[in-house]
């Protein structure tokens, strides 16, 4: 992929916008990983007494008016609340304000998302049965679609380059910092807004994860029922959030002086083409999204020092991808250090890759590696230097890996600044 002057461009990450249980912002994120304590509790945004899965990571400190004008606050759903908002933080972490700003007609948004709106179009379906096509909200239409988080972005702050929403499940964060990376790399744009935003909790939709058995069942003792690579895992916890990061030329970031948090060098992206909701036992796609985005990035995989792995805290997924990371890693695989984050906060569905992708960036700007939170006996089976407590380190590269519902698969990596 070349850029407009025939030269591949190098992309730097320069702003964080997170929302998240344990924490907003860049600095609020890295202060929640830092303090590997879970926010996972009792479910109570609705009754869920009904369910065999009762608990979630809600987050409990968002208020949309401390970050979006009242009126346009009413007017969006959640999802769409959230991505605004980690878009906000992004471009003042960034610094592009004033002169700073990047040329709105040059500037792209790609926000990914399992759900979209679904949680929104629920909530307006039972006002609807309840009392009538007059109860229901006139944004209905304009909140359940999967490209309204990156639609409400690109109007909240003036860009007009491409404004794009994917849904490709758990991998949708992923795959959408990927494709923004590629396009400034190429020239397609010259900055981008990229990550993910999920807002699920609500009964239905809760409910028809439980009902398929993937939530894990450990009601008795919410804190600990996410619990990445450990033997006694028993299924994904729900949750809610959104990270957005800034990307921009690196030349460009540097003759501004921007403070260069990190740099994307590869997006490698696959399809198990095996299950809707069970990976590839043998971890061979996923294997091939991580090699591509080595690839890509030009990295060896004795220069992975790091590996942010999806590791939801389901009995299927560790396994499989303990596998794929053996296959692409060759003999590196059972050194390189790896965490799994999702014991603190959940599983955020399409927002996960870019909140690990956002973590993956601050492990290297700070030179600190996360632990596993809920970690207490490895599974045999992984075969992984799985970290428990954080752990000081300055890696050459660091790997991110999503695999989504549907088999799909994407992986990234970073360098330090």
């Amino acid at each position: 992929m070349k850029a407009v002057d025939g030269a591949p461009r190098r992309v730097a990450v320069t702003g964080i916008g997170a929302v998240t249980p344990i924490g907003h912002g860049a600095r609020g994120l890295w202060e929640g990983v830092l303090a590997n304590r879970s926010a996972v509790a009792e479910l109570d945004r609705f009754d869920a007494s009904a369910f065999p899965s009762r608990v979630a990571a809600q987050i409990t400190d968002f208020r949309p008016e401390d970050h979006l004008d009242a009126r346009r606050a009413r007017r969006l759903d959640r999802f769409s609340q959230l991505s605004v908002a980690a878009s906000r933080m992004a471009v003042e972490h960034a610094g592009w304000t004033d002169g700073a700003a990047p040329a709105p007609d040059r500037t792209g948004v790609w926000i990914g998302s399992a759900l979209g709106g679904v949680a929104f179009g629920e909530e307006q379906h039972a006002a609807y049965v309840a009392r009538g096509v007059r109860a229901v909200a006139p944004t209905l239409a304009t909140a359940v679609f999967g490209g309204a988080g990156a639609s409400n972005v690109a109007i909240d702050l003036g860009v007009r380059g491409p404004a794009v929403g994917n849904a490709n499940s758990c991998a949708s964060g992923a795959m959408a910092i990927g494709q923004a990376f590629q396009a400034i790399r190429a020239g397609v744009v010259d900055a981008a807004l990229a990550g993910g935003a999920e807002a699920p909790l609500a009964p239905l939709t809760f409910g028809a994860f439980a009902m398929i058995r993937v939530l894990s069942g450990r009601n008795d003792d919410p804190a600990t029922a996410s619990r990445p690579f450990d033997v006694g895992r028993d299924g994904f916890v729900m949750a809610e959030g959104a990270a957005v990061l800034a990307l921009e030329p690196l030349d460009a970031a540097l003759e501004r002086g921007a403070h260069v948090l990190g740099e994307v060098v590869g997006f490698g992206a696959s399809a198990d083409a095996y299950h809707l909701t069970a990976p590839l036992p043998s971890g061979e796609a996923a294997a091939a999204a991580v090699r591509a985005a080595l690839a890509d990035g030009g990295v060896s995989a004795e220069e992975i020092g790091y590996v942010n792995a999806h590791a939801s805290s389901t009995p299927l997924n560790e396994v499989a991808e303990a596998r794929a990371l053996h296959l692409a890693l060759g003999s590196r695989a059972e050194s390189v250090p790896v965490s799994g984050t999702k014991g603190l906060y959940g599983h955020p569905l399409g927002a996960s890759g870019a909140i690990e992708a956002a973590i993956a960036v601050l492990a290297l700007c700070h030179g600190l590696l996360p632990g596993t939170c809920n970690l207490q006996e490895l599974d045999p089976e992984v075969r992984l230097n799985v970290l428990r407590q954080p752990m000081a380190a300055r890696p050459a590269a660091a790997l991110s890996t999503s695999f989504g519902f549907g088999g799909l698969n994407a992986a990234l990596v970073f360098r330090p600044a």
